[in-house]
């Protein structure tokens, strides 16, 4: 089987703590436990957010006196191969004997998206009012409030094609455990002529992923946070974990913008062009989302899910 685990950003830097090095590090040396588990079984591809790594260089970025911060794009590919340099080790260190790379990502999007005229995706820490207006003030960042704090947001375009999509399946067929599309992927525009050039934007990493999984033909999407399942009238009295629905179900319910709605409307793009089984959880979890006992499993209307085979391991 083949399966695509889509690692949130936010559950690898948890809320609250703090955007070092060493933490990251223990945060992803952990989830590669439960990749590793389900990749002695089965296919896997992976790909992980980086919103709070980007926003985090983005600031560090004043640290140099006459210097602005660097673009989006390059803050993207500069994430996508720390972050997928540290899962590659991990997991070379469980998987001695697979082969695995991380590939640098490139996602095209259109100029006309309309997230350019209505940045929405937050980004980086979160900062007290008075330093998130001075920065905004500074290099014109538009800023909202989270919580009690601030944070930065950004324009967050569709993703419609990945640039190595040919080169990711070339990857796959050889049985390459292959990390790709690490933030949604680098976004740029493409020209008529073919050329391309970079945008100042993050690419929803859920949307990216629905798309990859669906275009490399997976059987699977696992979409890994830091919330053990959708919950219906989430923040209410009586709220109740959705353990088994359909991408229809989760279609009439009303989830929040900037935390559960991306992952659940990536759940439902890749049920609705063909995807198997769709699974929303724990990083902690992985596996156990995968063999259908944790987490909400989203599935195709009338599909009967076995989650057993030979192995031992229950899976699809």
């Amino acid at each position: 089987m083949k399966v695509v685990v889509a690692l949130g950003g936010a559950a690898l830097a948890k809320r609250g703590e703090p955007l070092n090095s060493e933490i990251l590090k223990n945060n992803i040396a952990h989830v590669a436990m439960g990749i590793a588990a389900i990749a002695r079984v089965h296919d896997v591809i992976v790909t992980h957010g980086s919103a709070p790594q980007v926003g985090l260089l983005a600031m560090q970025g004043e640290a140099y006196a006459g210097v602005e911060p660097y673009p989006l794009d390059l803050l993207g590919a500069e994430t996508e191969g720390m972050i997928g340099y540290l899962i590659e080790r991990e997991l070379r260190s469980l998987l001695p004997t697979r082969h695995i790379v991380t590939l640098l990502t490139q996602v095209e999007v259109s100029r006309a998206d309309a997230a350019f005229r209505n940045p929405a995706k937050m980004i980086g820490p979160l900062l007290e009012q008075q330093k998130a207006e001075h920065l905004a003030d500074e290099h014109g960042w538009k800023i909202v409030p989270d919580g009690a704090r601030w944070r930065r947001v950004v324009p967050s375009p569709e993703p419609l094609r990945f640039l190595e999509l040919p080169v990711i399946r070339l990857l796959i067929k050889a049985g390459v455990l292959v990390v790709c599309a690490g933030g949604g992927g680098i976004p740029v525009t493409v020209s008529k002529e073919g050329a391309v050039k970079g945008v100042e934007a993050v690419v929803d990493k859920d949307l990216s992923a629905a798309l990859l999984a669906h275009q490399v033909g997976a059987d699977a999407l696992l979409l890994l946070t830091d919330v053990a399942a959708v919950y219906r009238n989430w923040h209410e009295k009586g709220a109740e974990p959705i353990c088994e629905t359909t991408a229809e179900e989760l279609r009439s319910l009303n989830f929040t913008a900037g935390s559960m709605k991306p992952k659940v409307e990536a759940a439902c793009r890749f049920i609705e062009s063909g995807g198997s089984y769709s699974g929303i959880g724990l990083l902690d979890d992985a596996v156990s989302i995968l063999s259908g006992q944790r987490g909400t499993l989203v599935r195709p209307p009338g599909s009967a899910l076995d989650f057993t085979d030979s192995s031992g391991l229950k899976l699809l």
